[in-house]
């Protein structure tokens, strides 16, 4: 449970922009992303494939 003090006088709008950062590091949404449905393994494997080709892409063209 993530716990974020408000100071006295402290914007609630600040507040919650601390807690919407310190809840995103904490990576809980993205684990239960992954875990709403089954990735196979090989296709785990072929997305870092293809994400690693197209960075390669781009930084190839921007060299040229």
């Amino acid at each position: 449970m993530l716990i974020i003090p408000v100071k006295d006088g402290e914007n609630i709008d600040r507040a919650l922009k601390r807690f919407k950062r310190k809840f995103d590091k904490t990576g809980t949404k993205k684990s239960l992303q992954t875990r709403k449905e089954f990735i196979k393994p090989s296709i785990k494997k072929r997305a870092v494939v293809q994400r690693a080709q197209h960075i390669q892409r781009l930084k190839d063209k921007e060299s040229i």
